[in-house]
């Protein structure tokens, strides 16, 4: 197994350092337009479309922009919807072919932005693979495939030779658009365009209460109070921490990535992973692996922490699951079970009853966007700009329509799978199917190697 012995743990990302240049807290009171809490991927989206827009702008984040979950992820940009594409068409068959639009325009949206605004942030449009690491696994992508081929995805189907992925893995489905990126330089170049726009930024400024009424939404902060014609809550895994936020729109789950230490580029290329696409296992809590720029993999996921209570608290990632991953990953890469990890952290994430992203009003002043159940970093931007030019224009842009809640009424927060004894469930039902494969693949090869061939896994 990898080790972890010299592992280093941190509150933040392993992406990217810290800013250097934190702006001031709010100090004063103000009047503006629109008022955006959130410093995150959809915060800063949604005020620098509004700074665009000529609309008057403030943005109040608690630490930094770009602390949260946008800059500490895998760095994957998805362009198929996120948790269980099966289930999704199970409820919303009809409506699939839009939700396709939305999630697929989403990560058009990341790529142009990128491209606009001169963000390096390493990426590469090498799509990201559904990768199978059993004959179920590989049966459930071709299932996953049809549907989203169905509603209008552009997806293909192959062996891991065809889909230029690691020898480990069967083969699978790939999203064709989107790909890789540094997350963390993603949300630095984003927070650049910000502090260079019109919008006022004000960072290490919690907010800590927000009223309706009096001729706008109060917002306060320890230091100063904002009075604003609208205002956006863009705090994803966050947001219920005030009583104004609808209730049981998402649950807070924390995620665990982990970093290797540099691997020669020899040992990467005998891998087979010639596509550099970001793989997805298909198990019931996936694990994500990705190669970096900077001849790492960064991994992750495996196990799912959800929170007992708000305010959320942070954090470091918790060493056994940090050692669950370094044992998957040595056998999903058994040339690789010598490398080490080199570091680790996490962040909450927002997880929907609906597997959708959440967005809608309470009144007619007060927006909220959070929620992409693991796949915000294309569409918490995306829908961030598209909630900006609601309000600048008053008109609802067709793909923000495909998730507008005009009624924030919700059941369960998160499915059943998603509870404590749920989460337990389905890492322990992964473990033992993995077991099972195991055995079987073992079989498979000790009869090849007795008949004096070689069969390739199927």
């Amino acid at each position: 197994m990898s080790s972890t012995a010299n592992t280093t743990y941190t509150t933040f990302t392993g992406w990217v350092d810290p800013p250097t240049d934190i702006r001031p807290p709010l100090t004063e009171n103000f009047t503006c337009s629109v008022a955006v809490i959130g410093g995150g991927l959809a915060g800063m989206a949604t005020a620098l479309r509004l700074a665009e827009r000529g609309v008057d702008t403030v943005l109040l984040e608690s630490d930094f922009c770009g602390h949260g979950a946008g800059s500490r992820n895998a760095g994957q940009l998805a362009s198929a919807p996120g948790g269980d594409i099966q289930l999704l068409n199970l409820l919303y068959r009809k409506g699939m072919p839009a939700i396709i639009r939305l999630t697929e325009n989403a990560a058009g949206h990341v790529e142009s932005m990128i491209e606009k605004l001169g963000i390096d942030c390493d990426y590469e449009a090498v799509g990201n693979v559904f990768a199978a690491v059993s004959r179920g696994q590989l049966g459930r992508t071709r299932r996953i495939a049809k549907i989203l081929r169905r509603a209008g995805a552009h997806v293909e189907e192959g062996t891991a030779r065809e889909l230029g992925i690691p020898h480990g893995f069967l083969g699978g489905m790939r999203e064709i658009k989107g790909g890789i990126m540094n997350p963390g330089k993603l949300l630095r170049g984003l927070r650049s365009a910000v502090l260079a726009s019109t919008v006022r930024v004000f960072e290490q400024s919690k907010v800590v209460d927000i009223v309706r009424g009096n001729g706008g939404v109060t917002v306060e902060t320890p230091g100063g109070v904002i009075l604003a014609q609208k205002v956006v809550l863009a705090t994803n895994a966050y947001a219920g921490e005030w009583d104004i936020t609808p209730k049981r729109l998402s649950s807070p789950m924390w995620v665990t990535e982990v970093e290797t230490e540099p691997i020669s580029p020899q040992r990467l290329a005998a891998l087979g992973w010639t596509s550099r696409s970001g793989l997805i296992t298909q198990h019931n809590i996936m694990e994500n692996y990705r190669l970096t720029a900077r001849n790492t993999i960064v991994f992750g996921v495996r196990q799912i922490e959800r929170a007992a209570s708000y305010p959320l608290p942070e954090r470091h990632p918790d060493p056994a699951v940090v050692a669950d991953l370094a044992k998957a990953f040595a056998r999903r890469f058994p040339p690789l079970a010598d490398v080490a990890i080199d570091r680790t952290w996490g962040g909450w994430i927002g997880i929907t009853s609906t597997w959708l992203p959440v967005a809608g009003t309470v009144g007619d002043d007060v927006y909220y966007s959070l929620a992409c159940n693991g796949h915000g970093l294309a569409q918490a931007t995306y829908v961030g700009t598209l909630i900006a030019d609601r309000i600048a224009t008053g008109i609802t842009p067709d793909d923000l329509r495909t998730i507008w809640v005009d009624e924030p009424k919700f059941g369960h927060a998160v499915p059943m799978i998603m509870g404590r004894l749920g989460l337990r469930a389905a890492w322990t039902a992964d473990r033992f199917n993995d077991m099972i494969n195991g055995s079987k693949r073992h079989a498979r090869e000790g009869f090849a190697t007795a008949a004096g061939g070689f069969t390739a896994p199927a």
